[in-house]
């Protein structure tokens, strides 16, 4: 399977008579779009924003962010099960807006929506301060279910996205990064002499409203199964779930998964990369004693030495966690976790709700329950007394100079489990 990703550089974003791109100017028909979401009868109202860097721009409550891409060639179309058909993706050629987003925004479950401050301290924290955002705020019908608003706020920006790629189809230029492994006969017998590595990949799944989708299905319903990288790049995978902002998954950060692409470039290098196997959290002890022994015994099947496992959520995901790594040490594979910590302000309490010995080499995101004061922004695209509500937030939260003292597990991405953030480390 070969994935040919052609990225355009967006480079300014402007407002303009029709949606177009040029020489990296996206230029962006807010009509259109709001004509487009509106077909939708979930919506009572939808209103179109540009958010660009180092503006004092604040945009809350944050759902969802997504990546602009389409399929230039190839079978089927990004984002299968939405905007696409079912059909198997990660072949052929996709065009991707590089650095430019699509953002959703809306009050579907208050308290597990996000933050993006596009300057100040707050756009330390978040990789979406540097993207030039084209932002969703979308209204639902009255007496509209909460699920039902996620779905339609889901949708519209899976759409917007792909309505943004398409407008590109012509552009030139451009850089081609091709994406390509084995089939599992060959990738056996590959690189002899370099540690066989798969990737566990881990998707929230806890039930109504903190759910992922893979090619369409709500995760909670599959087993663990294997998943070819090239296809998470293709939209296979997204999020539509209303989790903490700061470790939430969302669609964007799946579509460049960093654990995958790093993988990708270390193949043939120094290990042989053989593939994804993709599993669920759940809330029942039987249902994570499921998943967790299928998915190891996908990856015994794989012949693998080692797994990178990686999590989203924090507190009851951190036992399937648990659970993944215990397991595999257990069938001799040995094991690296990414994941972040609920330490407390002071940084003194257990990091994770679980723990056991063998997980022994452990990647951290940062601490989510860190404090920041976001200072006062000039335009605020959103509802800005959600910051009360929020979680890392507090009555009283927003203050009445319009500045907002919450923990950072408010901000969107900051403490990205997948390693999609602007936090790291260094040695001195």
């Amino acid at each position: 399977m070969e994935l040919k990703l052609k990225k355009v550089a967006v480079r300014s974003l402007l407002d303009g008579d029709k949606t177009s791109f040029s020489d990296g100017v996206l230029k962006v028909n807010r009509r259109e779009i709001v004509d487009m979401l509106m077909k939708d009868k979930r919506f009572s109202s939808a209103m179109v924003e540009l958010a660009l860097p180092g503006e004092s721009t604040r945009i809350l409550p944050v759902k969802d962010v997504v990546e602009p891409r389409c399929k230039l060639e190839g079978p089927g179309e990004v984002f299968p099960g939405f905007i696409g058909d079912v059909e198997t993706v990660g072949e052929g050629t996709t065009l991707a807006l590089v650095g430019a987003a699509v953002v959703t925004c809306g009050k579907i479950v208050g308290f597990q929506e996000g933050i993006i401050d596009m300057s100040g301290p707050g756009a330390e924290y978040t990789p979406f301060s540097k993207t030039l955002n084209v932002v969703l705020v979308v209204e639902p019908v009255e007496g509209l279910e909460k699920h039902e608003y996620e779905s339609a706020c889901r949708l519209a920006g899976l759409k917007t996205a792909h309505y943004l790629a398409s407008a590109a189809k012509g552009a030139t230029g451009g850089e081609v990064e091709t994406y390509c492994l084995p089939d599992l006969a060959k990738a056996m017998t590959s690189f002899p002499g370099l540690p066989k590595v798969a990737y566990l990949y881990m998707l929230q799944s806890q039930g109504l409203l903190h759910d992922t989708y893979v090619y369409g299905v709500d995760a909670k319903r599959i087993i663990p199964t294997l998943i070819h990288p090239n296809e998470v790049m293709d939209g296979a995978i997204v999020s539509g779930n209303c989790v903490s902002a700061c470790d939430k998954n969302n669609t964007y950060s799946h579509q460049n998964n960093p654990i995958i692409h790093h993988m990708y470039k270390r193949h043939g290098k120094d290990l042989n990369f053989v593939g994804c196997v993709i599993t669920n959290e759940n809330t029942t002890l039987a249902d994570k004693k499921r998943s967790s022994s299928y998915a190891v015994k996908l990856a015994k099947m794989l012949g693998v030495e080692g797994v990178i496992i990686s999590e989203e959520g924090f507190g009851n995901p951190d036992t399937d966690l648990i659970m993944n790594c215990r397991k595999a040490e257990q069938s001799g594979i040995k094991t690296v976790l990414v994941t972040d910590e609920y330490a407390g302000r002071d940084g003194a309490s257990q990091s994770l709700a679980d723990a056991c010995p063998e997980a022994d080499a452990v990647v951290t995101a940062a601490n989510a329950n860190e404090i920041i004061v976001l200072p006062r922004m000039e335009k605020i695209i959103g509802l800005p007394d959600t910051a009360n509500v929020i979680a890392g937030g507090f009555q009283g939260s927003l203050r009445e100079d319009g500045s907002i003292e919450v923990e950072i597990q408010a901000i969107t991405g900051a403490t990205s489990e997948l390693g999609f953030s602007r936090i790291g480390a260094y040695t001195i």
